[in-house]
């Protein structure tokens, strides 16, 4: 294999891996998010973890992250919570900072 060959390939290989962290994060973020928002509406236990995990799959309805705010921010809507969509996008953002933070750190 030729040195540029290697060169390809190593930085296939670190784009796949970064790709990997970056899917993880974000579902890392998402459940965080769900968690958030289950406190929010009074939710607690193994249903605040039911909630989360919904926030979670609703991720996998389209492309982007504009499908798990539509569906926090319903949740949050129709149980008369008052979060405002910068709150939520805001914690969104906070929410993937530290989701990275936690995936890096265990790898």
């Amino acid at each position: 294999m030729s040195s540029l060959d290697k060169r390809g390939k190593d930085f296939e290989n670190k784009f796949a891996h970064d790709q990997e962290l970056e899917f993880k994060a974000v579902a890392r973020r998402n459940k965080l998010l769900g968690l958030w928002a289950a406190e929010a509406m009074g939710l607690t236990g193994n249903d605040a973890d039911a909630y989360a995990k919904e926030v979670v799959k609703a991720d996998f309805e389209e492309a982007g992250e504009e499908d798990v705010y539509r569906k926090v921010a319903g949740d949050l809507e129709a149980r008369s919570v008052d979060k405002s969509e910068h709150q939520i996008r805001r914690t969104m953002q906070e929410l993937m900072v530290k989701a990275r933070e936690q995936v890096a750190n265990e790898g």
